[in-house]
């Protein structure tokens, strides 16, 4: 996206991203910005203008929020892109699935409140729907938070705010690459691997970040004004299946 482009419903709105020192956040927060939003971030932990909040924590959450909104208006479009990969089962329910179900809970009250025909969009991922092996507790946590997304936006599209969920495949982030012990495993991506059940990448490349922010403000702009409730996988092709 050319610099100074303008996105209808994105350009000059007030947009949160959470999860924005991640690979994908990150990105989002750059795509935003290039879009003209007004961006306010948060992470885990606090570097520049990036505000440190704990999803896991509702209270901590709800006066994030207030304190945001506090110093920069009301906030009329959310990306919710923070997410642990664990094999941890409490921990990736309380980021994954906690983090979602107490960032959104703040969101649609606050939208509401303030009258704001918001967008929201949650990253999830193409794990959700689909049996992976050594990946019981990472996948069960986002199909939760898929699902609640969904729910939620049923509940508030009366509001005229729309829930959406992006849900990528392998993409070219920490994540992924920390997974890697050699070079073969990019191949092994790519290929599949039938001992565990795993198709590849038909398309025959791993997604970047940037593949992925564009998606989300796509989603979140006004050329998606229709769009709602929707999971919308962004993996070439490796859940082809669903």
């Amino acid at each position: 996206m050319p610099a100074g482009a303008v996105v209808p419903g994105v350009t000059g709105r007030h947009v949160l991203v959470t999860g924005a020192a991640g690979g994908i956040g990150s990105a989002v927060v750059a795509a935003l910005t290039v879009s003209g939003a007004r961006v306010s971030a948060w992470d885990q932990a606090a570097s520049g203008s990036v505000r440190a909040v704990d999803v896991r924590d509702p209270g901590g959450v709800r006066e994030a929020w207030r304190a945001t909104e506090s110093a920069d208006g009301p906030i009329e479009l959310l990306v919710h892109a923070a997410g642990v990969m664990s094999d941890d089962w409490d921990l990736c329910m309380a980021v994954n699935a906690g983090g979602v179900r107490n960032t959104l809970d703040v969101a649609t009250e606050a939208m509401i409140a303030h009258s704001v025909a918001g967008s929201i969009v949650v990253l999830s991922s193409n794990a959700a729907p689909i049996p992976r092996t050594a990946m019981a507790e990472y996948a069960a946590s986002k199909a939760a938070a898929t699902s609640y997304a969904r729910s939620v936006g049923l509940a508030v599209a009366g509001h005229g705010i729309r829930v959406n969920v992006v849900s990528p495949g392998s993409t070219m982030t920490p994540m992924l690459t920390g997974m890697w012990t050699s070079d073969a495993d990019r191949e092994r991506v790519l290929a599949g691997t039938p001992d565990q059940f795993r198709i590849g990448i038909p398309l025959g490349r791993i997604a970047e970040p940037g593949d992925i922010a564009s998606t989300i403000v796509f989603l979140l702009s006004d050329a998606a004004r229709h769009i709602t409730i929707h999971d919308l996988r962004v993996d070439g092709g490796a859940t082809l299946d669903m």
